[in-house]
Formats: structure tokens, sequence, C-alpha cells
């Protein structure tokens, strides 16, 4: 008897073991399938969103802009997913335009379906000034200006890139120059952490007065005229195929041949994202909705 209650019970045991064994296989399959061939980790979101990419390694992307209805032909939502070699998507972060801002306010969150301020899932936003040519982006942290008690479990917010367009010299139709402006890389690959307690230690203010310690300075780089399309054109090598002033490619200006991101349409509402080092998705994907934005004084 003893032995048939052992053996029922490694049975049990057993069963037990499988449910939880398939448990963890759905687990598995739920967290975005990981890769092993994949040196990118999206397992956490969050910490994916502000992690630089590997060195030598495009991450490539895939951004889409949702119109539909009357609020969102105003306020669109974006959704970021990072293409895998196997052609699947794995969904990152989504971002939406917030209403009654007196600036163009993007908020940024790895929840599609909640893009409020205040949930876990709220990573970043994304503010311009008043004239929608200079835009900045912030990690989820607090603002010291808003919160001047901040506990020890808060963290005062990241200044993670600052954007800037200049007015079209070449009239409308010619590409815009935009300068990028993001924290430099310590030995370690960890990104120098900005946290601006006054305006005077803005990525901004600190790019304006030529104080770049520790900042890296990025521009797009400039396309060369086509006679035969009678425009200006940019090797995207395959990843965008439809022409539009809103493409782009960022260098660093001593190496014009290192791409760090481009973004170029693909279809009417989509659009290639590619990053690498020494971006992270975050920073990327805010550019990204930088130039979406239709209040720019430079079209």
């Amino acid at each position: 008897e003893n032995k048939e209650e052992e053996e029922e019970e490694e049975e049990e045991e057993e069963e037990v073991k499988e449910k939880k064994e398939k448990k963890t296989k759905k687990k598995d399959k739920s967290k975005q399938s990981e890769d092993p061939t994949s040196p990118v980790s999206v397992e956490d979101l969050e910490k994916f969103a502000v992690q630089p990419a590997p060195r030598d390694v495009t991450i490539q992307c895939r951004v889409t802009r949702d119109r539909r209805g009357m609020e969102k032909g105003i306020y669109p939502t974006y959704y970021l997913h990072m293409e895998k070699d196997d052609g699947k998507r794995v969904f990152l972060m989504a971002g939406r335009k917030r209403k009654k801002c007196k600036t163009s306010n993007y908020l940024i969150s790895t929840d599609p379906t909640n893009l409020s301020k205040d949930t876990n899932s709220y990573i970043g936003k994304l503010r311009s000034n008043v004239l929608g040519t200079k835009f900045t982006v912030y990690d989820g942290g607090e603002n010291p200006e808003k919160k001047p008690f901040i506990k020890e479990c808060e963290s005062i917010r990241q200044e993670l890139a600052a954007i800037c367009y200049e007015t079209n010299v070449l009239g409308f139709r010619g590409p815009r120059k935009m300068t990028v402006i993001i924290p430099g890389m310590l030995e370690n690959d960890e990104r120098v952490a900005i946290h601006p307690k006054n305006d005077l230690e803005t990525l901004l203010m600190r790019h304006g007065n030529g104080n770049t310690d520790k900042l890296v300075t990025l521009v797009n780089k400039f396309p060369s005229w086509n006679e035969q399309t009678n425009s200006y054109v940019l090797n995207f090598h395959g990843r965008v195929t439809q022409a539009s002033v809103k493409n782009f490619q960022i260098i660093h200006p001593d190496n014009e041949d290192y791409i760090v991101m481009q973004f170029g349409r693909v279809a009417e509402d989509v659009f290639s994202m590619d990053y690498s080092f020494p971006m992270c998705a975050l920073q990327a994907f805010a550019i990204t909705l930088s130039s979406f934005d239709g209040k720019l004084a430079c079209e």
C-alpha cells in the first residue's frame, strides 16, 4: 500500500511539474519569445527602453501611426515594434501627444492601451518649446520643479536627448537641419546621467553655451541632390521605400559613414526606424516623434 501511495504521489508530483513547465513555457512565449541568437533581450521593456544598443548591432524597428477616429486624426498614437530576423515583431513602446498642453508634449509608455502618466508603464516624455523647433526627451523620473521634496525612492528625471530643428534655408522643399544632443558614454558603455536641477544644466542650455563636456552632438546627414528624380536622396539600403522630407539619418559629424539612427517612410502610416550604439530605443523613438510634430516652424 505504501508503495502504491508513493507511486501515486510521484505521479501527482510529475503532473504538477508538467503543468508548471507548461505554464513557464507559456510565460516564456508571452515574454516575447526570447531568441537565443539575438544579442538583445527584450524581457524587461522598461529596462530595454533606456539601454544603449550593443556595439556592432543595428536594432531594426518599425513605427506605425494610428489615426483612426476623429481624436486620433489630431492626436495619433504611434507604436514602436522591434523587427526580428524571423520576421516577427516585438512591441516596445507607444507614444501619444497630450491634449491641453501649451507646447507639444508626448507621453511614452510600455503599455499600448494606457498612455497616461500615472501608471507604472510610463517611461518618458518628449516636450517642445513654444515654436516647436527645440525638443527635450525625459525619462520617467520626477520633475524637480514640480516636486521640491522628492522621496529617496523616487528619482529626479534624467534628460536623455535634445533635438533642435533649424529653419530651412532652402525654402520649403529642402531637408531640415537637425542637431541631436545626447549624454556621453562612460568607459563601461553606461550613459552619463544628466539630472538638471535648473535651466542652466539642461542639455539645450549646455549645448547653447558651448558647455559640451560629457555630451555627444549628432547631426542629420545631408542628402545629395539626384538629377534623375529631381529630389534630395539618402541611401537607406532598402529600409525606406518612399521619398519624404521627413526621412533622415543621424550621424556624428566626424564619421559620416556610421549611421547612429535612421528613419523613413515605408507606407502611408508605416515607417522604419533603426538605431545603433550609443542610442537607446527611447531616445530614438522620441526623436522620431519630434520629427512627426506638425507644428514645426521649419517646414
